[in-house]
């Protein structure tokens, strides 16, 4: 079972955000960082297309949902697969 904890990494040393776990012998993990960063560019990217979708009327904006739906869904060729 896989769980997460919330830590902050400074140096070499971990310090526990949250409840730290309780192994009772050495327990291998995997760190995984966080680039923060990203997260402001991706939520202006998300209100951009959100803004976009709004100025074309929402889903009310599509004429015939149905068979949008079915263009959404056509088969497509999947990778490495040869058609």
């Amino acid at each position: 079972m896989l769980r997460t904890y919330k830590a902050v990494l400074r140096g070499n040393r971990v310090e526990w955000i949250d409840t730290p776990p309780a192994p009772t012998r050495p327990t291998p993990v995997h760190i995984t960082l966080l680039d923060e960063s990203a997260e402001p560019a991706r939520g202006q990217e998300m209100a951009r297309v959100l803004e976009a979708l709004a100025q074309g009327g929402g889903l009310s904006g599509i004429p015939d949902p149905v068979s949008w739906q079915r263009e959404q869904r056509q088969e497509r060729t999947l990778p490495g697969r040869a058609e």
